[in-house]
């Protein structure tokens, strides 16, 4: 069995924290390929990304309360075979609809290992030995961007796009497998705490009145709400538009992953020395320059990708700088309700990208504008919700 304080399980939980990312990123390049294959419009291809997006915040509902009642172990392994069972209908969808459908299915499953590999970390350390589990984890985060295109990519450039969907099958079951007969039942003490749906609404308005809490969620769903535009716009802008074949595009996704990663490095050191809110501000004026140049660059007419590419790099190195500190920053009023408060920060990100993904591809076509619109709409929006928030944010503090 796998024990606590030894690297087998560090890995096994951010396998598991890596489902959701790697499910989303691994298909972008195939994206192009799944609408010509399936007969269906851009906007119907990425309403596939956008239906993963909404199950994947509905089920963040649901899975942490019924684990706390019934047990970590068969509630993971519910999403697992969830997330499994719809890979396999991904992989044989006749139609785009089904796809999409099934893409939601997936993201239902996906959210649980998401949301429990972190419970188990809980349940297992205390303290800062657990901030340090999640910091092993998260690092995983960042790399998974970078790797899964690439393999997406390769597996586009070999294959037809079903196998991406028929390689997710593989590591669903695998790690559902893994959860069966080698991950032990963490937690100590099971709640008998009602499931109810309603206080479950009840304290999510509570967070809602918080003022602070408001203001700090938002600047989380637009920094990623930018990012989300550009995973799922990137694929047709850079193929389609710029003529980058699958694996280039794959290479070019991961210069953003690259801005990310530099941004929470350089936000370790920054927010020693500006606090939260000081290192949020560097973060959306950065979001909101790497925006602007992109609409200039593309609106210009410059022929390179790297019109796209370079400017979000500087877009997403304000990602990082930004979601981290924002997401501290919102729990740190309710210490008694942190994970009801992660819950619903959680939510309303994932919707409101969800939201901009749906938008954004009802306007894609022949021109590459509405990506960098969208993106620096989000980032100047954070930068003026930072300028006329202060007083509030100052009482806050």
């Amino acid at each position: 069995m796998l024990k606590p304080d030894t690297l087998a399980l560090t890995v096994v939980l951010a396998l598991l924290t890596a489902l959701g990312p790697l499910s989303t990123d691994m298909y972008l390049p195939s994206l192009p390929a799944i609408a010509a294959g399936l007969q269906a419009t851009t906007g119907q291809a990425q309403m596939t990304l956008s239906a993963f997006l909404l199950g994947f915040a509905a089920g963040q509902f649901v899975y942490g309360p019924v684990s706390d009642r019934v047990g970590r172990r068969p509630v993971l392994l519910f999403g697992l075979g969830l997330f499994s069972l719809a890979s396999l209908i991904c992989a044989l969808a006749p139609t785009i609809e089904v796809l999409i459908g099934a893409r939601f299915l997936q993201a239902l499953g996906a959210s649980g290992p998401i949301v429990l590999g972190r419970a188990i970390v809980r349940d297992f350390y205390e303290g800062p030995r657990a901030g340090r589990e999640l910091s092993r984890m998260g690092s995983i985060m960042g790399v998974v961007p970078a790797v899964a295109p690439v393999l997406g990519g390769l597996i586009a450039q070999f294959y037809e796009w079903r196998m991406t969907f028929a390689v997710m099958l593989i590591c669903g079951i695998a790690l559902a497998a893994t959860v069966l007969l080698r991950l032990p039942e963490s937690i100590r003490t099971k709640s008998d705490a009602p499931l109810s749906f309603t206080a479950i609404l009840a304290g999510f308005g509570m967070l809602l009145r918080h003022p602070a809490y408001r203001i700090y969620v938002s600047f989380s769903m637009l920094a990623y709400g930018g990012l989300f535009a550009f995973i799922s716009g990137s694929s047709f802008v850079l193929q389609e538009v710029y003529r980058l074949d699958e694996l280039s595009f794959a290479f070019s996704f991961a210069f953003m992953v690259v801005g990310y990663i530099a941004g929470t490095f350089l936000a370790q050191r920054l927010v020693g020395r500006h606090g939260l809110d000081g290192t949020i501000r560097f973060g959306v004026a950065s979001l909101a320059a790497g925006g602007t140049l992109m609409v200039v660059l593309v609106a210009s007419g410059a022929p390179s990708s790297f019109a796209i590419t370079g400017p979000m790099a500087i877009y997403a190195l304000g990602v990082g700088l930004t979601m981290p500190q924002a997401m501290a920053s919102a729990l740190m009023p309710f210490p008694e309700r942190a994970g009801a408060a992660s819950s619903l920060l959680g939510i309303c990100q994932m919707t409101f990208a969800a939201i901009l993904g749906i938008v954004l591809g009802q306007n894609l076509g022949g021109s590459a504008l509405p990506l960098p619109t969208a993106i620096a709409g989000t980032g100047i929006l954070a930068l003026i919700v930072f300028a006329a928030t202060g007083r509030v944010r100052g009482r806050a503090a």
